[in-house]
This record gives structure tokens, C-alpha cells and sequence, in this order.
């Protein structure tokens, strides 16, 4: 006769124990059943499936962007005049007021090019659209598409959208050009074009998600934030898929001076 109890068995028995239970101990052995259902589930491995980029140096995909780094190589260039004239700010002299000591940086290039129709979007709008949330739906765009992810189907899921983002450059630009002309076109599209909020917003209007979307302003540390908010709320079952990054682009020479 064997000693060992099979799993039926071990389940009767394990049932008869908890019957002798008091209600306290049976509701504090409930609770830290749960409790370590919690943390198996807070630390539960998550899977990047799709990613995508833009990056100075050229890197517009993620395998130029780690032969960049492979290769040791800069992707330092010199201000370039689509952005501003820095004949009109540089000065080595760092006492120098309003001006700017460096003459380099590292910029993304043709941060003007938009596809305004693949994303349904009218051209007078999507002058009004910060080039930041340009490039989010681009690249978000790539990385659903390189994970193989199909927007129908997605329509079944639950996916949350976290970008971080602190750069203000299009809108004061705009907030500009509608002071100097009030009755521009471009003043409907003002708020959800360019205002900080409208990052992750953007995103998840123009793909039809519905889960968590934050946008979320930490400074240099915006994307690494959002990224950790991600792993967060797909952990807590908030959303069940989720797009996180950032983005920042210098457009004028406010933040160099």
C-alpha cells in the first residue's frame, strides 16, 4: 500500500483542515492567499513584442540605432538652420546674456515630414499638430505594425497609452502666430494640437484605444516613468496591451539660452 496521497486526496484533505478552521483563521488564510496572488502578479514578467524610433545620427529604426551605438559613433551635428539661425545666438562667452555658447547638439532630422492622410488627419490640422505628436504616430504606428498587432483587432482589447513629454516649443510657437492672427484657421485645433495633454491623447484618439492614456511631464525623466506607469497598469489588469515612450524636440532656441 502506498503512503503517498494523490492530488484528489491532498485536496480532501487540505479542504477538512480549513473546515476546523475558526472564521478569523479561514479569512486570514484567504487574505494571504491573496496576498501572494498579488505579488506573483506584480512581478509577472512582461513581453516588449514591437518597437520603433527615431534618433540623431539617422537612427530612424531601432537597427540603426544599435549600429550607432555598436559603432561608438556621435550623432552630434551643429544647430541646424531649420530649427534657428545660430549665427544670431552663439556667443562662447557664457556671461553673455540671451545668447547661446554651443553651436551643437543632436537633433532628429526632417521632423517636418507628415503624412497627414495615412493617419486621417486634414492638412490645416495637422499644421496645428506639435511635430512631437507627429512623430508618435509614426513611430507608434511602426511599432504596432512590427508586433504584428492589427487595429480591428485591437478594438477587442484594452490598450493604455503612456508618453512623456516636456517639451512646449510648437505650442508657444502657435500660441504666437494665433496673437498675431486672430482669426487664423488654425486657432480651433489650438488645444488638442499642441497643448501637453493631447500627447498620449492624440494617440489613443487617432487608434481607437481605450485603456489608461497619461501623459506625464518628469522632466528628463519623462519616458522612463511612463514606461514604468506602463508596466504598472498592465500588472494591475488596467489595461491588457500598452504603448509607452517619449519624445522631445528642440524647436527654438529658448532652451539653449
Amino acid at each position: 500500500m502506498s503512503d503517498k496521497l494523490t492530488q484528489k486526496e491532498q485536496i480532501l484533505t487540505e479542504k477538512e483542515k480549513i473546515k476546523k478552521l475558526s472564521p478569523l483563521q479561514r479569512a486570514t488564510l484567504a487574505l494571504k492567499k491573496l496576498e501572494t496572488k498579488l505579488n506573483n502578479t506584480l512581478h509577472e514578467p512582461i513581453a516588449i513584442i514591437g518597437m520603433s524610433c527615431r534618433f540623431p545620427g539617422g537612427a530612424c529604426d531601432p537597427e540603426k540605432f544599435w549600429q550607432l551605438l555598436e559603432g561608438g559613433i556621435s550623432a552630434r551635428s551643429e544647430i541646424p538652420r531649420e530649427r534657428w539661425d545660430i549665427e544670431a545666438y552663439y556667443n562662447p562667452d557664457p556671461d553673455a546674456p540671451g545668447k547661446i555658447l554651443t553651436r551643437y547638439g543632436h537633433f532628429v532630422d526632417h521632423v517636418d515630414h507628415f503624412d497627414p492622410d495615412f493617419f486621417r488627419v486634414s492638412r490645416r490640422e495637422a499644421v496645428a499638430i506639435d511635430p512631437q505628436y507627429r512623430l508618435l504616430l509614426e513611430v507608434s504606428w511602426e511599432a504596432l505594425e512590427k508586433a504584428g498587432q492589427v487595429l480591428e483587432r485591437l478594438d477587442e482589447a484594452s490598450v493604455g497609452v503612456f508618453v512623456g513629454n516636456d517639451g512646449h516649443d510648437y505650442e508657444q510657437l502657435l500660441q504666437q502666430h494665433l496673437q498675431q492672427n486672430p482669426e487664423s484657421p488654425l486657432a480651433i485645433y489650438a488645444g488638442t494640437g499642441s497643448v501637453l495633454s493631447s500627447a498620449a491623447g492624440r494617440l489613443a484618439y487617432s487608434f481607437g484605444f481605450t485603456g489608461p492614456t497619461v501623459t506625464i511631464d518628469t522632466a528628463c525623466s519623462s519616458s522612463l516613468v511612463a514606461i514604468h506607469q506602463a508596466s504598472n497598469s498592465l500588472r494591475l489588469g488596467e489595461c491588457q496591451m500598452a504603448l509607452a515612450g517619449g519624445v522631445k524636440l528642440h524647436l527654438t532656441p529658448s532652451s539653449y539660452i
